[in-house]
């Protein structure tokens, strides 16, 4: 069977989706919003406005960009495929969406919980990703867990000099995938869109 093209939605103007095959990514430029659908998902929606430090966002229309999120989860839930967001998003309890380790919701849907470090990240960066299309264990094979503490954090407290401080990463580092990362979450919409349409058989 001919591997099916994934929509990689709301990805960064310089996403490396851009350079990976099977791949339609869809761009601040192209508008997300706008895609019609028929493809295996990877959203990787505006977290500003849903993190930790969202009382620090500023975004010239904050209910339009929040919705992308909610757009996202209601576009997975029929297409298939795989949403990422930070660890403390507060999409979770807004929408209601099932915790790490829960049973999966109405629309067989699931949070798996990852550290990007694992993936390649120089930030441990803890994250959240909703998955709907293909059951846990029919995913492909997470890497093994870093043993080694991160060289870099997303956001620090500490002044340099403190015994935790480390050194931040840049924005692009904070919003960028790691390619092992994108290559998995490619792979895991890939296998929902097929275990979907084999009626939840599989292969």
């Amino acid at each position: 069977m001919q591997k099916p093209t994934v929509a990689v939605l709301f990805a960064r103007a310089d996403s490396l989706y851009k350079k990976l095959p099977g791949t339609d990514v869809w761009d601040e430029e192209r508008n997300a919003t706008k895609w019609p659908g028929g493809a295996p998902i990877v959203a990787h929606p505006p977290c500003r406005l849903w993190g930790r430090l969202r009382h620090r966002a500023r975004a010239s229309n904050p209910q339009d960009e929040r919705m992308l999120a909610i757009q996202a989860v209601n576009m997975i839930r029929i297409y298939g495929g795989v949403l990422e967001h930070p660890e403390n998003s507060t999409l979770w309890p807004e929408l209601g969406l099932p915790e790490p380790g829960h049973k999966p919701d109405e629309y067989d849907g699931y949070t798996l919980q990852i550290k990007q470090q694992d993936f390649g990240h120089r930030a441990e960066k803890p994250t959240r990703l909703y998955i709907v299309g293909c059951p846990e264990e029919f995913l492909p094979v997470l890497p093994p867990a870093s043993t080694e503490p991160a060289t870099h954090v997303i956001n620090t407290s500490f002044r340099k000099g403190h015994p935790k401080w480390r050194p931040e990463c840049t924005k692009a580092e904070r919003e960028a995938t790691p390619a092992a990362l994108a290559e998995w979450l490619l792979e895991t919409a890939r296998r929902c869109w097929a275990y979907k349409s084999r009626g939840g058989a599989a292969s």
